[in-house]
């Protein structure tokens, strides 16, 4: 019956990431708060869930003629040296790194429901 729990989690961070905001912002804390899952396998269930649709997304756009490859190599570089680096930190931080991604969902679930709040009373 554990199995049930993971696929709905998994429906609930896909609804969410269907709406617009990343699915791993409610899948994480799902796994992590409920599920008992520890949070560096729940970082990796989303990437691993995320890379192979972000993949298809970027050759749909891609083939679309929506991507601008010209200052390409002037993001990959850094991005993947500051990834080289941060990640050894990380490695190091990763209780103090916990809450603040912690803190970073509530602020982030905060916004979302303000932002709805508003919406909904502009109508």
């Amino acid at each position: 019956m554990q199995w049930l729990k993971f696929v709905l989690a998994g429906l609930l961070g896909g609804v969410l990431a269907g709406m617009g905001m990343g699915g791993g912002t409610l899948t994480i804390p799902l796994l992590v708060l409920l599920l008992g899952v520890d949070q560096l396998t729940a970082q990796f269930a989303n990437l691993a869930a995320f890379l192979p649709t972000g993949a298809v997304s970027l050759g749909v756009h891609a083939a679309n003629g929506l991507v601008d490859g010209k200052g390409l190599a002037g993001l990959l570089v850094p991005a993947v040296l500051a990834s080289a680096v941060t990640s050894a930190f990380a490695a190091d931080a990763s209780e103090i790194l916990g809450k603040l991604f912690g803190g970073f969902l509530v602020l982030v679930a905060a916004v979302s429901m303000s932002a709805t709040v508003l919406s909904a009373a502009r109508k």
